[in-house]
């Protein structure tokens, strides 16, 4: 399993949705590694599924797909039952990461 999280470098939300999504991934039960894409340039988000920093890519699909990819270097939000936030909340995260799980 490829984990990727796509962000930009001004993004605040960017290393705390990595370091939730290390938990998540551990509290599912699957062995994959984090990798960090930075996007510099917008020409950097060609075949991308990029819809705002951070977008957390596994096998090249948005871990959260609801929201369309964009063709800007932005931030996103993302509903949490605390309301919008920069980045999921763990829970979403490993819910997310099961229902991808065989069986899940």
């Amino acid at each position: 399993m490829q984990v990727e999280v796509l962000h930009i470098q001004d993004c605040p939300s960017w290393r705390e949705a990595g370091a939730r999504l290390e938990v998540a991934l551990a509290e599912a039960g699957i062995d994959a590694a984090v990798e960090y894409r930075l996007l510099e340039d917008p020409a950097d988000l060609a075949g991308t599924v990029f819809a705002g920093s951070p977008t957390i890519v596994v096998d090249g699909a948005d871990l959260f797909p609801a929201a369309e990819p964009i063709r800007e270097l932005a931030c996103r939000v993302y509903p949490t039952p605390a309301g919008l936030r920069g980045m999921p909340d763990t829970e979403q995260l490993v819910t997310a990461l099961r229902a991808l799980a065989p069986g899940g």
